[in-house]
């Protein structure tokens, strides 16, 4: 079955008996066990049978799990959640290890044994102040939602929605959000193109591709290679990918 969560800011996978190549991506990462413990290498430091871990945006990395369930969760870097997430390292780390699954429900602050993704997620959220937001943000984020796979969107497109500069609106929300109205849009195209890859696999990617506002299919390579490290391809085909919140 598949699923999608209300928050555009953060991609979430289940995925089983992966193995991916180094990479990096603009994204902060967490990756959880479901089940067995893993190996993965992170800048250029092996670890071997950890439960869990998160790192920063563009830390180059890799993760083998060839038994078991991995929980992996991108988040966009410059949302509230990710400056969040950013508060939680020391100085000069770059990584966070979860050597057991008690480190990790403790690091989270979940129950024990609590570690599915709706868990994780919504322990996340809740670290997050309730904003009363601006009827002008939100009509943003609702006309993002119906439109995204609109090609030709500019902020002036979206100044003119709410009858402001668009300076003005993009410093608005900013600072409502934490991020900028093109990784806003960004970040929706995406969840929804990875949303189809998975769940409409007949479907070429190139369709796929114009189908979510990307304007070709090489577009949508680059910006699925900076926030997951791999292709849409690899995505689809080279790993046993089997939920998306």
């Amino acid at each position: 079955m598949i699923k999608q969560i209300n928050n555009p800011f953060i991609l979430a996978l289940k995925a089983r008996n992966l193995t991916v190549e180094i990479h990096h991506h603009s994204a902060y990462q967490i990756v959880l066990s479901n089940d067995m413990p893993f190996s993965s290498t992170i800048n250029g430091v092996v670890h071997d049978r950890l439960h869990g871990f998160l790192i920063k945006p563009q830390v180059s990395h890799f993760c083998v799990a060839e038994k078991g369930t991995l929980n992996i969760l991108n988040i966009e870097p410059y949302s509230n959640i990710g400056l969040k997430l950013a508060d939680r390292f020391k100085e000069n780390e770059v990584s966070i290890v979860f050597d057991t699954p008690s480190a990790t429900t403790a690091f989270f602050k979940t129950a024990k044994d609590s570690l599915g993704i709706h868990t994780v997620v919504d322990a996340l959220l809740a670290e997050l102040p309730v904003n009363a937001y601006d009827e002008r943000v939100i009509e943003i984020v609702n006309y993002i939602k119906t439109n995204y796979f609109e090609q030709h969107i500019t902020p002036q497109t979206f100044a003119d929605i709410v009858f402001l500069s668009p300076s003005r609106l993009a410093s608005l929300f900013k600072q409502q959000t934490g991020s900028s109205l093109s990784k806003y849009l960004l970040w929706t195209r995406l969840r929804q193109a990875i949303y189809l890859t998975l769940s409409e696999k007949d479907r070429s990617l190139t369709d796929i591709a114009y189908d979510t506002g990307f304007y070709d299919l090489p577009q949508l390579n680059k910006y699925m290679y900076e926030m997951f490290g791999m292709p849409p391809k690899a995505l689809k085909f080279n790993s046993d990918l089997i939920e998306i919140y």
